[in-house]
This record gives C-alpha cells, sequence and structure tokens, in this order.
C-alpha cells in the first residue's frame, strides 16, 4: 500500500511524500522548499530516497540543493530543461523504477506552462506539476496554446479513475472561474459547494480525478458546445477548431 501526502510549502504548493507501508524510505515530488520536507521526514521518522520533479520553476525546485546536502540520492527531471541538480533526465517514453515503493512510473513529455515540462504516471496516480490542475491548467509561460491543448488531452486520455496529484491548491478559484465557462453544468456546481465546504475547514481538495476533470474543467472541454458558445460570447468571434477554443478560455482565465 503506497500512501501519498501533501506538504504544504509557500502560500499554496503542494509537495507530494510518498511512501511504502512498512519501509521507512520515501519519494518526494517537487520539493521547492526544503524545510517543511525536512520537518516531515523527522516527524514520521522517514528517509529520503528519491526527488522527483516535473519542470524548472523555483517552487518546485528550490528545495532541492538543501535536501541533497543531507544525503545524495536520485534526482530524476526533465531532459530538456536546465536543472543542475538532475541526475536521470527522462523524456516521454522512458520509465522510472522506485524499488522502495514496489512502483514503476511511465514519463510524458507536456509542454505548454514550460517548455520541457513532464509528468509521471504509474500505480493508478498522476505527478503532473503545473500543467493539469484541478478544475484549471498552468499558465503558458513557455508553450503555445496548441502544444498545452495536446498535453491535456493527453492526461485526459487516461483511465478516469487516475489520481491526480497536482501541484498546488488552486482548485476553489479555479472552478469558480469554470462555472462562467461551464454555467449550465450540474457536477461542475455541485463539485464547487463540495470544494467550498473542503476550503472552509482549510483541508486539501486533491488529489482529483481524470474522470472529475474530463466532466468539471472547462481546459478539458474545449469540444464541449456550452463551452465554446461561451468563450465564443467572451472573444466576439467564432471559432472552428478546439484549439481556438482552449485558447480563449485560458486568455479569459488569464484576464482574471
Amino acid at each position: 500500500m503506497i500512501t501519498v501526502k501533501p506538504v504544504r510549502a509557500f502560500n499554496d504548493n503542494y509537495i507530494w511524500l510518498l511512501q511504502r507501508a512498512g519501509d521507512p524510505r520515501c519519494v518526494v515530488v517537487d520539493p521547492g522548499d526544503a524545510t517543511p520536507v525536512l520537518l516531515a521526514l523527522a516527524e514520521q521518522g522517514l528517509e529520503l530516497s528519491t526527488i522527483l520533479l516535473t519542470h524548472h520553476h523555483g517552487d518546485h525546485t528550490g528545495g532541492v540543493r538543501e535536501l541533497l546536502s543531507h544525503g545524495p540520492v536520485p534526482v530524476y527531471g526533465p531532459a530538456g530543461e536546465s536543472i543542475p541538480e538532475v541526475t536521470q533526465p527522462l523524456r516521454e517514453g522512458d520509465t522510472v523504477s522506485l524499488p522502495e515503493l514496489d512502483l514503476e512510473l511511465g514519463v510524458f513529455d507536456v509542454p505548454g506552462h514550460t517548455a520541457g515540462h513532464i509528468a509521471y504516471y504509474g500505480g493508478g496516480m498522476l505527478f503532473c506539476g503545473d500543467t493539469l490542475f484541478a478544475g484549471g491548467c498552468g499558465r503558458l509561460f513557455e508553450g503555445t496554446p496548441a502544444q498545452m491543448y495536446q498535453s491535456l488531452e493527453k492526461l485526459a486520455s487516461l483511465p478516469e479513475d487516475t489520481r491526480v496529484y497536482c501541484a498546488h491548491e488552486y482548485t476553489l478559484a479555479n472552478l469558480r472561474f469554470a462555472l462562467k465557462v461551464d454555467p449550465d453544468n450540474r457536477r461542475l456546481q455541485d463539485r464547487v459547494s463540495e470544494v467550498e465546504t473542503l476550503r472552509a475547514a482549510d483541508e486539501c481538495t486533491l488529489p482529483s480525478t481524470i474522470g472529475e476533470e474530463r466532466q468539471t474543467n472547462p481546459f478539458l472541454r474545449s469540444g464541449d458546445s456550452s463551452v465554446k458558445q461561451h468563450a465564443e460570447s467572451w472573444a466576439g468571434e467564432r471559432f472552428t477548431d478546439p484549439v481556438e477554443v482552449f485558447a480563449a478560455v485560458r486568455a479569459w482565465k488569464d484576464a482574471g
């Protein structure tokens, strides 16, 4: 049995800590800050064995150097990005073997948020950094709308029960925006209420599932007629391609 626990960092980051029952070794995903990770390891009597990175932004990589100062461990990360601490560069089709978890993770290239962003999938879990969020997706800092659309389509094709571990607590804001784009979506309306309850208690809203995202995330619903209609109304133009719809929804979200 693998447990996945969130370690909170900064204002809204989640660093994911994976451990197999009975084994003190653990894997950490996107440690932007070493301090809360070291505290969690000490409190739970765990030993860091592997670091997984999804992309180069500092709030995902900033704690790596300090963690390594406590003992060397393999650091997996995107081959297409410059992260000095990475010892095992990865591209789509590569596999990460984690014997401490008895788990293998496949690697996807998911450019859009950054040019070389990767995601890890295995054991019914997806660690997708800032590509797919619960109810949203990452900003396009280095990629194009077409790249991000294709990346999201790749992740949306995973099994519906895949658990989605993204890296930020953006869910409520994302879903409130989603209601503007897809206001008649009853499942989305219910999800907003559920998430409001969780956040009122300061609880984590993750993981989501791919099935949930397909139903309620407007960035995975560019082919839906309601999403298209509302995107066209906001943009003041007609769209003939789902990438155009996606680009308009992303611009709408960026505009606040």
